[in-house]
């Protein structure tokens, strides 16, 4: 067995597969580019680490369960002027997760709201924190579930193992007192301890009607909001900027219908 073949197993045993199966290629080009021992090091170890990387992301994005996969790469800004790139770019190092913050996307339906969760969350897993995606309805469901077959506490521990919980469309339909209970716990249990990513088109003085109840509301609010960014998104909907452009609308719905004589 030659020397390069026992050195291949050798990284095979250690888990550096992308290594493993790229060495012969970079031993004839180090030997090409007359590299010395410690700029041939320095580039398989950075081939290695990113190969590994970008594994654990893919499988990080599959077992976050998300509706789709987004980046910030693919957001239009332009279509979206009441945004701050800038901002969203600041967030997308995810400095806040590493402290247990918050950040609430608050707009009318269509806006991005969900893109830019998603986006973020990518970026969360990137940066190697264990990320969920779920609704709000789906989200409450479940909590009920368990509540009823008395393993609530199961539930919530479970949902503690993740970093980053984002939860999508709160507001969209309304939530019944023990729903409301049952995400005041959720929220209690996650405060400066995990982060989240909500989503929302209600402004937070409507979110005493979401829940049924004022009280309820400004609890789950103020720990929300101790260690939160909010994003505002004003505008109009991406798909109904589509159907304008494709001539399936003829107008902003904000502009007076013309009469016709």
């Amino acid at each position: 067995m030659s020397s390069a073949t026992t050195l291949e197993e050798s990284l095979k045993r250690l888990k550096l597969v992308t290594l493993a199966e790229r060495l012969d290629g970079w031993l004839e080009t180090a030997a090409k580019q007359e590299w010395g021992y410690g700029e041939f090091l320095e580039k398989i170890v950075a081939e290695e680490l990113s190969s590994k990387t970008s594994k654990r992301t893919d499988m990080g994005v599959r077992m976050a369960r998300f509706p789709f996969v987004k980046t910030l790469e693919g957001f239009d800004f332009e279509s979206q002027p009441s945004l701050d790139p800038k901002r969203i770019r600041e967030l997308a190092a995810c400095r806040w997760v590493a402290n247990g913050d918050n950040v609430v996307f608050l707009g009318p339906p269509g806006v991005g709201k969900t893109h830019l969760a998603v986006a973020l969350g990518v970026e969360a897993i990137r940066g190697g924190y264990r990320t969920l995606f779920v609704g709000a309805q789906s989200l409450i469901a479940s909590l009920t579930r368990f509540h009823q077959e008395g393993r609530l506490e199961e539930k919530l521990k479970q949902l503690a193992q993740y970093k980053l919980l984002i939860i999508d469309e709160i507001g969209y339909i309304p939530i019944d007192q023990l729903g409301a209970n049952l995400f005041f716990q959720l929220i209690s249990r996650r405060y400066e301890k995990g982060s989240m990513i909500l989503t929302s088109n209600q402004s937070y003085a409507n979110w005493g009607e979401i829940f049924g109840d004022p009280i309820i509301a400004s609890a789950i609010l103020d720990r929300v909001l101790h260690h939160a960014t909010t994003v505002n998104i004003k505008g109009e909907s991406y798909r109904l900027k589509e159907k304008r452009k494709s001539g399936l609308l003829s107008q902003h719905p904000d502009e007076p219908k013309r009469e016709t004589l």
